[in-house]
């Protein structure tokens, strides 16, 4: 049973949506960076897929250097700020930590490179620039996480950038599909003003690349091409049901919270269907937008599913409750969502089966489908280009496409990863585009 109530005003909102990692103020930092042992082999840095200097950044805030700490994070990772919020830093930079062997409160990496950024933002701090300007052009197509970061790293080598966002905002995922307790719209258009400043490529958005002469006309005006363009909405299960109102993808519940809070939908009871971090997400936002009960299913054993502990945990902290080994077989309801029909489920030499006499019911009112995202396959078919079977892009090392006009980075290539390996794909991406040019 969830504590929240629905909330009807902006500040009702904000209150169930508070952040759980909220910005630290000078004192908190000091005392904080104070604890880091500055590991000579650095584990942390290890663990951080963008491979940004923990210790160097950290010692650099506890000397009064906040400057010269988020100049080191943005060196390695222009989303510096953003994945300082939204990234497992529990499994990566802070679980590697070795406080975690002693049984020690590990360094609050994460909530550390935000002090230090956001500072950098709300000053527009100055960051490392190329000196050389070159004449090629190149088109950036998607302003999610891959798409700035490659923008960026281009624009410091000196590329003229254009950067095509088919959404009002920019941002990506991260904007439209990160939960508000993680972090905040302002902060990310924020960050995205910021570099969009610092290293001057032009952002369109409300510009969808969707036919083929819009494929010709740049093909025809750049250099070369990245692709930045993520993943598609949320995947049907195709069965019985699945057409009633009220069911919807997570996906889109998710990006509907983040952009129109007030007037988003949610039932009393609400089942969430799925065993990954977004049904986590859709299950936690569920409570806190009022829902009566949640109750999460997965078909699956608890270890099996792909969801970080921790997440499972904050969901449940809320109020949800996670039935494992569920499989929902259909979905009951008069033009509107009324209940999931389900039967338990057993693994057999890996293989999954149903257990035959175990069906029964569970009354709901809004059914949420955490069921994975389809792949963005309509602009790869216009290009074309080719990917796999499960619509990834596929690119050779350097990072570029079967067309060696493009190149592709982020979930598109990757499948539906963190931010942070979004961020580091790009910016090895954009390298490969300077060796590509100047090459050619």
């Amino acid at each position: 049973m969830s504590d929240f109530k629905k909330p009807k005003t902006k500040e009702e909102y904000l209150e169930n949506f508070g952040q759980i990692k909220p910005l630290m103020n000078a004192t908190m930092a000091y005392y904080e960076s104070s604890r880091c042992l500055f590991c000579y082999d650095a584990p942390c840095v290890k663990a951080c897929p963008t491979g940004i200097d923990i210790p160097l950044f950290i010692r650099q805030i506890n000397n009064g250097n906040l400057s010269g700490a988020a100049k080191t994070i943005y060196e390695q990772n222009y989303f510096g700020n953003t994945c300082g919020k939204v990234c497992p830093t529990e499994v990566l930079c802070e679980g590697a930590c070795v406080y975690n062997e002693q049984d020690v409160k590990p360094i609050e990496i994460g909530r550390l490179q935000n002090y230090a950024t956001e500072k950098a933002i709300k000053s527009n701090l100055n960051l490392p620039k190329g000196q050389i300007k070159r004449d090629e052009r190149v088109a950036v197509i998607g302003a999610g996480p891959a798409g700035i970061s490659c923008a960026c790293e281009l624009s410091k080598l000196g590329y003229q950038v254009d950067v095509f966002e088919s959404k009002e905002k920019a941002g990506g995922l991260a904007l439209y599909g990160t939960a508000p307790y993680k972090i905040r719209n302002e902060e990310i258009e924020d960050e995205i003003s910021y570099l969009k400043t610092q290293f001057g490529f032009k952002l369109y958005t409300n510009h969808a690349i969707s036919n083929a002469s819009d494929i010709q006309k740049l093909e025809s005006k750049y250099d070369a091409i990245f692709l930045g363009v993520g993943m598609g909405g949320t995947r049907n299960i195709n069965i019985p049901g699945e057409g009633l109102d009220n069911c919807v993808g997570a996906t889109e519940f998710i990006e509907s919270l983040k952009m129109n809070p007030l007037t988003t939908a949610i039932g009393k009871k609400v089942v969430v269907l799925g065993g990954g971090n977004t049904a986590m997400d859709a299950a936690s936002e569920s409570a806190r937008m009022g829902a009566d009960e949640v109750t999460l299913l997965y078909r699956r054993s608890k270890d099996e599913m792909g969801a970080y502990h921790f997440e499972l945990d904050l969901a449940k902290s809320v109020g949800v409750k996670a039935v494992f080994e569920v499989q929902v077989l259909e979905i009951i309801g008069d033009r509107k969502v009324g209940g999931v029909k389900c039967t338990k489920t057993h693994s057999k030499d890996g293989i999954l089966e149903n257990v035959n006499g175990s069906e029964f019911t569970i009354d709901c009112d809004m059914l949420i489908k955490a069921t994975g995202q389809q792949k963005y396959t309509p602009l790869l078919d216009l290009i074309p280009l080719n990917y796999d079977r499960v619509g990834r892009i596929t690119t050779n090392n350097n990072f570029q496409c079967s067309n060696p006009k493009y190149f592709a980075g982020g979930d598109a290539l990757n499948g539906g990863a963190e931010v942070v390996n979004a961020c580091e794909e790009a910016k090895k991406a954009a390298i490969e585009i300077d060796s590509f040019l100047q090459h050619k």
